[in-house]
């Protein structure tokens, strides 16, 4: 398997495992009192988004030729980086 490949599945593992700890928050979102409910699952909103917009770039990637597909890592880690950051932000303030 080439490199691109394997960059490939390392970011579908990666959104995989962020689609997991998203619906667990909406879960807790679900729990949370009635003041709050709201704004987590305007969060948990956002973070579907983010992943989406994570998932895209991914399938541009898939769909790049050759040396074009260099150019849109830099895109698709922009994209991880945001969802990273959006899940732990999360995480942390729904506990």
């Amino acid at each position: 398997m080439g490199m691109k490949e394997d960059y490939q599945k390392e970011l579908q593992a990666q959104l995989d495992e962020w689609g997991k700890e998203i619906d667990k928050l909406k879960i807790v979102a679900g729990k949370a009192k009635a003041g709050l409910q709201g704004e987590y699952y305007k969060e948990v909103e956002d973070l579907r988004c983010k992943q989406l917009a994570a998932q895209k770039k991914l399938h541009e990637l898939k769909d790049a030729s050759g040396d074009a597909w260099g150019d849109l890592k830099e895109g698709c880690e922009g994209a991880w980086d945001s969802l990273s950051k959006g899940v732990k932000k999360a995480a942390s303030r729904f506990k």
